[in-house]
């Protein structure tokens, strides 16, 4: 007779009993294991100071995503991310942008975050720039397309032809100041960006005093970029300003040699001499009357400001006086200016600047 494994004294309930709670503690830890995936603190930032961004690209690609979140070392427990992640298939619902991390986000934080596409924003402070090349270079480094690709939408005249500039006078459109804005910024929204905020710079009044200056908005900003240039003392800007209406206005050379050493490209040049001076530029201002064809920066609004509220004097002259404070020594004949300058130059010999 073949033997039964069924115990004939064990009562039938019990055995249900012992099995519901094997099956209600396994409920319990898969129901533990997935709150903890989804809802405790994940976001660690070991090796990071201060605030912490992820960048996810307009092309999406997820690899280099969870490649830089995972070698980042910003999450205690990559592998709960990237689970949830695939639950969630954040791969197809993920928006470009720039993230702040925060320590204490869960991954239901985070995803969401990127899910919903609440990045942070940039504040975009320019400064003042030479060349478009500069500023290329300052946006690829704050944007997510890199220089080259700003360049590129920089120098294309079909942008900015409409917008009454030219390959020579672009850098003036650029109003150094703050802007709020987006990493992934498109460079055509952008740019538009940036000449709404110059039509808004100019205002009817700054227009106004532009025209009594006998200049026009580009030509304003070709002679602030000069007076930044020459100056960072906002004291001084509108009487160096005034100095060179007075030579606009009685037909002189302006002489200066910021226009120069912008020629000549070459920002060691500390001293300017007859061998600077001779070069073939349109931007020489020792060989050509008037203005250069353009700014040589982007010059700052104190220095628009001071070219337009210059302050009227008689100076025709002006050199750096010889305490290199950076303040200059102003005349009204080239007598006194001889003399200003003299004592400037036997400063520079003393000090052997070249």
């Amino acid at each position: 007779m073949q033997k039964s494994f069924i115990n004939p004294n064990a009562k039938p309930g019990k055995s249900f009993r012992n099995i519901s709670l094997v099956l209600l503690f396994l409920l319990a830890i898969a129901a533990y294991k997935l709150y903890s995936d989804v809802f405790s603190s994940n976001v660690g930032l070991k090796y990071s100071q201060g605030k912490t961004y992820i960048f996810v690209h307009s092309n999406k690609d997820m690899n280099r995503f969870y490649n830089e979140l995972e070698k980042g070392y910003y999450l205690n427990n990559f592998e709960s991310f990237s689970r949830l992640a695939n639950i969630l298939n954040l791969d197809e619902k993920i928006k470009p942008g720039r993230y702040l991390l925060k320590v204490g986000m869960s991954n239901y934080d985070l995803i969401k975050m990127l899910i919903n596409g609440r990045q942070e924003t940039i504040n975009l402070t320019f400064k003042y720039a030479e060349r478009l090349e500069n500023i290329a270079g300052f946006l690829g480094r704050n944007f997510e397309l890199d220089s080259a690709q700003w360049l590129y939408f920089l120098k294309d005249t079909s942008i900015f032809n409409k917008w009454g500039f030219d390959s020579l006078n672009t850098v003036g459109m650029f109003i150094p100041n703050t802007y709020n804005v987006y990493w992934n910024t498109n460079p055509l929204a952008f740019l538009d960006r940036m000449h709404k905020e110059y039509n808004s710079f100019w205002t009817a009044e700054r227009i106004k005093l532009a025209l009594d200056c006998g200049l026009n908005q580009n030509q304003v900003s070709t002679l602030a970029s000069i007076v930044q240039k020459e100056s960072n003392k906002i004291d001084e800007m509108p009487v160096i300003a005034g100095v060179y209406i007075n030579r606009l206005r009685m037909g002189m050379a302006l002489q200066a040699d910021p226009t120069v050493i912008y020629a000549w490209n070459d920002k060691s040049i500390k001293r300017v001499t007859g061998i600077h001076t001779a070069l073939n530029s349109p931007y020489n201002t020792y060989l050509n009357a008037g203005l250069p064809p353009g700014p040589i920066c982007s010059p700052s609004i104190q220095a628009i400001d001071a070219v337009l509220n210059f302050t009227q004097h008689k100076y025709i002259y002006f050199c750096a006086r010889e305490d290199f404070s950076g303040y200059h020594s102003f005349a009204a004949s080239f007598a006194q200016h001889q003399e200003n300058a003299t004592r400037y130059q036997r400063q520079l010999n003393k000090l052997q600047i070249r």
